[in-house]
């Protein structure tokens, strides 16, 4: 997850919710005047307070009461049965920075206790830098915007054993009162439908290799074409066909930014020797393009690949040959389907010694 990238999202969201009093803000944000000036010469901060209160309508002051194992603390409960932690919807009423995190990654991307030292970590970061960090599951049927350090450890515990959960999965586990970690598709989904608009994950999926004869496409893809929601990611995972995903990408007119850097990364390592469509050298840049994107109405997302820092960075070699071993293993053992990626990932990790499970922690 890219844990080191807190910044720029942060002031992503800063963009998007400049209605903050200069006398509240962060001590990181201080002197971004450059942000604010940008959305009030393009009239965002109206339509910003607008959404704001919308969202603020649809908040019940109630308190949960139903039975539930996972809910430990204080949430609120808005249209579709959404539960919202307290601090995440405070943040969202009064225009603070709110960053989306999925939980697929605790659950399905590294073991106990890697996962859960990892999300918390990725939060402490974000609170660290003046946002709300905001973890997504489904959590016994209720989709949940923030979790508490209980909920977070319970999940990571859990594993494998929470439903794996994508857009077309959501109804599904919501009517049958079952655990889902989101993926990204199903976090950018629930982000938008609160009103969070940034989101930073590891890696994002992609058109599988062979994928012109599968149709192995990942829904991460097409969620990124029809949700407005900035995407911060350490890159395409390197297990993919990246320069076939890049083209679909452009397909459903997706804004691609390689930030600091004309490469767009490759998770396990900052090169994947496809040319990123834009450069961004500050998070200025990036939130300016935000904007610009919501006040367009292009319903469509963005998004921004960071690479991961090279003194991190698995070597490329290994991770190659071990990616075309662990491929061969699937198409012998006939694995298909969203157990592709899972697979893959632990395979990789096996035939480099720990080296790219490394690289995804610190990516």
């Amino acid at each position: 997850m890219a844990v080191g990238n807190a910044s720029i999202y942060y002031h992503l969201n800063l963009e998007q919710f400049h209605v903050l009093r200069s006398s509240n803000r962060p001590s990181c944000c201080k002197g971004r005047g450059l942000l604010v000036k940008q959305g009030m010469e393009w009239g965002f901060s109206t339509r910003a307070q607008c959404r704001v209160a919308t969202i603020a309508r649809h908040i019940s002051p109630a308190l949960c009461s139903a039975p539930n194992p996972f809910m430990m603390g204080t949430q609120a409960i808005v249209d579709g049965g959404i539960q919202i932690r307290a601090d995440v919807r405070d943040a969202l009423e009064r225009g603070f920075p709110v960053v989306a995190l999925e939980s697929t990654i605790i659950s399905h991307g590294m073991p106990y206790p890697q996962n859960f030292e990892t999300a918390k970590e990725v939060e402490s970061i974000v609170r660290d830098s003046g946002a709300v960090p905001a973890t997504i599951a489904i959590l016994d049927g209720a989709p949940c915007i923030g979790l508490e350090e209980a909920e977070l450890k319970k999940l990571a515990q859990l594993g494998k054993k929470a439903i794996k959960t994508s857009r077309r999965d959501i109804a599904h586990v919501i009517a049958k009162q079952a655990t889902g970690a989101t993926t990204v598709s199903a976090t950018m989904f629930f982000a938008a439908k609160v009103g969070i608009s940034v989101f930073v994950t590891g890696g994002i999926g992609g058109v599988h290799r062979d994928g012109e004869i599968t149709m192995d496409v990942s829904s991460d893809l097409t969620e990124l074409g029809r949700t407005a929601v900035t995407v911060v990611c350490a890159g395409v995972k390197s297990i993919l066909d990246i320069p076939r995903t890049l083209e679909f990408l452009e397909t459903q007119g997706v804004t691609v930014i390689g930030y600091g850097t004309d490469e767009f990364p490759a998770f396990f390592t900052p090169r994947s020797g496809c040319k990123a469509p834009t450069r961004v050298n500050t998070a200025e840049e990036c939130a300016a393009i935000t904007v610009a994107n919501m006040n367009m109405g292009l319903q469509s997302g963005i998004l921004v690949g960071v690479p991961i820092p090279a003194h991190y960075a698995a070597a490329a070699e290994p991770v190659e040959i071990a990616i075309q071993t662990s491929l061969k293993e699937i198409k012998d053992k006939n694995i298909t389907g969203a157990a592709v990626t899972p697979f893959v990932l632990n395979r990789v990790n096996e035939l480099t010694g720990g080296a790219s499970l490394s690289a995804s922690i610190l990516s």
